[in-house]
């Protein structure tokens, strides 16, 4: 999955140039819509599979990839909001793992989307540089206290955190 969305991420981070900042808006909306659909997908029975017996179709894996690394990028986006419903729902790997797989994934989409959006001059440094310093320090928290939380509980504050972004992204288009 990693190397088909750091080229979906770089083609859409760099193509994004290309667009409106109405046309980026309705990209977001749209995958933004498509997560919280996906995140209130009934998931019985994930979470009782055993990591070392977890099986999912590579092909598919890598394929839904490139097109949320395409969609990250346009919008500057890692991709982990959809990324974490696809793996969920789609490819049925349990919460933990994909949450621990999401975090290396999404990374390596980073990279891509902001080779793409700092080649075109999109990249405001100084807001970046803050959101940045701000990651470092909230990422270990957030990682500590979800190893500590059920998964059920963390699947429902992802929901909800990517419904009210979905929310605020559409109310802002109309």
């Amino acid at each position: 999955m990693g190397v088909s969305i750091l080229i979906g991420s770089f083609i859409g981070g760099y193509g994004s140039r290309f667009m409106s900042e109405d046309g980026i808006n309705i990209v977001y909306g749209t995958l933004a819509l498509i997560a919280t659909i996906m995140m209130f997908v009934p998931k019985k029975g994930l979470d009782d599979q055993a990591l070392d017996e977890v099986k999912f179709n590579r092909w598919l894996a890598a394929s839904l990839a490139l097109i949320v690394g395409v969609g990250a990028g346009i919008v500057g986006a890692a991709g982990a909001f959809l990324l974490v419903p696809i793996m969920l729902v789609v490819l049925k790997i349990p919460t933990r793992m994909t949450i621990a797989s999401s975090l290396a994934i999404t990374l390596i989409s980073s990279i891509g989307a902001t080779v793409g959006k700092v080649t075109t001059g999109q990249v405001e440094y100084l807001p970046a540089a803050i959101m940045v310093i701000a990651s470092l320090i909230a990422a270990p928290l957030g990682a500590m206290a979800g190893k500590k939380v059920n998964t059920k509980v963390l699947q429902t504050i992802l929901a909800l955190l990517i419904l009210a972004t979905t929310i605020k992204v559409w109310s802002d288009i109309f």
